[in-house]
């Protein structure tokens, strides 16, 4: 047993090297260049080593010490991420404290997406221009094979990845070596180099280069983009094989790489203009440029399929329409596809990459959507820490504060970078805030105005008991989001129909701030009068509502519904925006435009449409 348990940590360790580190373990490829270029520093070894020193401990302090040691504690039932974050902080406060958490985890996650649109970006042109290292020549390439790689990819998607999954554990650790050995083998030639560990070399560097160097902690932060994966994957692969992962492999490979980038440029200054690629002997660098083409393409997938977990998390949480979510391995839960967003995903993806056309360019986009989100991140664990768990106060501000101060100072030294790409993750993030705030207060207002025109439900019953409408063969279920007003559907279908089915099931579907919910506490089963039950389902953010699956489990319970004998109805409510106190009336017609493309409740709850009933109602906003 105990050898068992050891392979399949050892299997869960590779899987996570595969998903978990590619984005962070593609950073090589172009963070040294940038931290020297962005400011046009010299190489000079006092700077050499100053830069490398940043580098390092900002992988110590960041990654190692607040993601994997702090970070990954604040799990939510296993489940990690910024959305998740936010479920469990906003779960456990105040109400009038809540809706500043939801503010900070939306606009997080609303960063993240553009970091999904400039990781396969920068990543697969980066590797593709590993191509003018082997031939000038072969500049005018790089362009198109970064453009067909990046279709491949998004084509793809749709047959998912659990079988080319299986390759991504495997082709990263030949990475994670290879790179290691190339930067081991330049660090024995030009030991000195590892002067850069000393972190006196880094207070030296910002000592003398004062403002230029803040300006190049904006390009220091291209080494720990990914950190924030180590959080979103835990779900899928658990602490112990993600912080097993990074030391045993991740950080040494990193490491090594970094200072041998910095040896070369002791002996080579003029390397600086890839030295990644400049590292590898001449007949090994067309298999370094396939190698890097593989681990952009596995970063890329990771950093997709997260994109895919986190639009779901938003659905079930209630900030986002609903979106067509199709399963793509038997086996695996949280291997999904959606393509709306996959379609979406690629068109910015290919617009970016041929506006900016390379990955200098690039580089100055990318700090702000990663120092975002990775200080929000930072704000939500001090209200975990705080109110979950209830640490001392000078504990939590203490440890708080120190990431703070790290993640500020990264955040804000991307500053300048806004006007040469840095605004195109803040507008993404922008519109995708606005969106997902929009929506969420949309049903907030809808949900208030049908609560206000519903009757009270316990008098409209026993009335019904006591004086009831012709009645028909069958059951009845209506779907519907309230526990305490009579459904719309079943209003119009007595005025319109004139009858009432002899058993009649009130159904709430209701998302709960836990990812998973347990068989046991997954159904209430009331009857609330003679002929009316009320069934109350709770499902988890990372799970899919199933209608049919509810019928199954009431069966169990003892509570029987024969399916050709059942009809459901639904309420297809037509939204009037006006000028009613509660949102612009800008946001109420954009809210009524994202409710006209959301995919309908039929198909989200998973409802027997040969079994549907749809009544509508006009309600105004």
């Amino acid at each position: 047993m105990q050898e068992q348990n050891k392979q399949a940590m050892a299997g869960l360790t590779l899987a996570a090297l595969g998903v978990v580190y590619g984005d962070i373990g593609t950073s090589p490829l172009y963070t040294l260049r940038e931290c020297f270029t962005g400011q046009n520093i010299p190489t000079t070894p006092d700077n050499i080593f100053g830069i490398l020193s940043l580098i390092f401990w900002s992988l110590i302090f960041v990654v190692s010490i607040k993601y994997v040691a702090f970070i990954l504690r604040a799990d939510n039932r296993g489940e990690g991420g910024i959305m998740a974050l936010m479920a469990l902080a906003r779960h456990y406060t105040t109400h009038a404290a809540r809706w500043k958490i939801v503010l900070l985890g939306l606009f997080g996650a609303a960063l993240f997406y553009g970091d999904a649109i400039i990781t396969p970006a920068i990543s697969v042109l980066s590797a593709a221009e590993g191509m003018e290292v082997l031939s000038p020549q072969m500049q005018s390439w790089v362009l198109p094979v970064a453009v067909t790689v990046l279709l491949g990819l998004f084509l793809l998607q749709r047959f998912g990845t659990a079988k080319v999954g299986m390759l991504f554990g495997p082709v990263m650790m030949v990475w994670f070596a290879t790179i290691g050995l190339m930067g081991l083998k330049e660090i024995l030639v030009t030991p000195a180099v590892l002067h850069g560990l000393n972190p006196v070399y880094a207070v030296l560097f910002i000592q003398h280069h004062g403002f230029h160097a803040f300006l190049t902690l904006g390009s220091v932060v291209l080494a720990l983009t990914g950190a924030e994966a180590l959080y979103a994957d835990m779900g899928h692969f658990g602490k112990t094989p993600i912080r097993r992962a990074w030391f045993s492999l991740v950080l040494p490979g990193l490491a090594l790489n970094y200072f041998g980038q910095g040896a070369l440029l002791m002996r080579d200054p003029s390397a600086i203009k890839n030295p990644f690629f400049i590292l590898a002997p001449e007949w090994g660098l067309l298999p370094l440029i396939i190698l890097a083409t593989l681990a952009t393409v596995i970063a890329s997938q990771a950093v997709i399929s997260g994109a895919y977990s986190l639009s779901r998390q938003a659905i079930q949480l209630g900030y986002s329409p609903r979106m067509e979510v199709q399963h793509t391995s038997a086996q695996e839960i949280g291997q999904i596809y959606m393509p709306f967003i996959n379609w979406l995903l690629m068109i910015a993806v290919l617009i970016v990459v041929l506006t900016f056309r390379s990955s200098e360019s690039l580089a100055a986009a990318y700090g702000i959507a990663v120092t975002g989100t990775m200080l929000i991140t930072t704000l939500l664990f001090f209200v975990v820490a705080r109110v979950n768990w209830r640490w001392p106060l000078p504990l939590a501000l203490g440890i708080t504060l120190v990431f703070g101060i790290i993640d500020l100072a990264f955040f804000s030294a991307n500053f300048h970078k806004i006007a040469d790409g840095g605004w195109l993750p803040l507008a993404m993030g922008a519109v995708i805030f606005l969106l997902m705030s929009t929506w969420k207060r949309g049903r907030e207002l809808l949900f208030n105005r049908l609560r206000e025109q519903a009757l009270p439900l316990d008098g409209f019953i026993e009335n019904l008991e006591a004086f009831p409408p012709a009645r028909v063969q069958g059951t009845a279920v209506f779907l519907t989001s309230t526990l305490h007003g009579v459904p719309h559907a079943l209003l119009h279908n007595l005025k319109h129909n004139k009858v009432l089915h002899e058993r009649v099931v009130l159904m709430t579907v209701r998302t709960e701030d836990v990812p998973y919910i347990s068989d046991d506490d997954r159904l209430d089963i009331v009857q609330m009068s003679a002929s009316f039950w009320r069934v109350v389902a709770r499902y988890g953010f990372k799970e899919d509502p199933n209608v049919l699956q509810v019928i199954e489990m009431c069966a169990k319970e003892g509570f029987e519904m024969e399916l050709m004998d059942t009809s459901f109805f639904l309420s297809r409510e037509t939204i009037v925006p006006t000028d009613h106190p509660g949102m612009a009336l800008w946001r109420e017609k954009l809210f009524v435009w994202m409710s006209k493309n959301a995919l309908r409740a039929t198909d989200f709850f998973q409802v027997p449409t040969n079994r549907v009933v749809e009544l509508g109602a006009q309600v105004e906003l």
